[in-house]
């Protein structure tokens, strides 16, 4: 496989899309979102769609420029950051995420809403941070 910087870009864009959509479930107050299951679904679903274009774009990083194909979630985080594509810190403030997309997708029956909330106001600037550090590889290596 090789690495597609359309594949990669057009991910990023949609990443950065539904973090926009999250600032305003995130602006709600604790108790008016744990009271609305409107504001609690479309954050869970949020964070379960930004944690999945996060791994996508990573996947396809390590396996079209790296030849690397990491066996979880968290592997992907693992490998961008032996990789220098991302930085410790931000693998460090990461660390979980594999988990917890796998308790939206798997485990939904037993999330409650605190839990999304609290995800919601710790997770979102991981993603940006996620973002900007793709973007600034894709740069290093000349394509954007």
């Amino acid at each position: 496989m090789t690495l597609r910087p359309a594949v990669v870009a057009e991910r990023l864009r949609k990443l950065r899309e539904i973090l926009r959509n999250l600032a305003e479930v995130r602006a709600v107050p604790r108790e008016e979102f744990v009271a609305s299951y409107r504001h609690y679904w479309l954050a869970e679903r949020g964070l379960q769609l930004a944690a999945e274009t996060l791994f996508d774009i990573g996947s396809h990083i390590l396996a079209g420029h790296f030849n690397v194909h990491p066996s979880s979630y968290e592997d992907v985080l693992e490998h961008l950051a032996r990789q220098n594509v991302l930085t410790p810190d931000l693998r460090q403030r990461l660390r979980g995420l594999g988990g917890f997309r796998n308790i939206l997708v798997h485990e939904y029956l037993d999330i409650e809403e605190d839990r999304v909330y609290t995800a919601l106001q710790e997770e979102v600037a991981g993603f940006d941070a996620f973002a900007d550090e793709i973007e600034a590889f894709l740069r290093k290596l000349g394509f954007i």
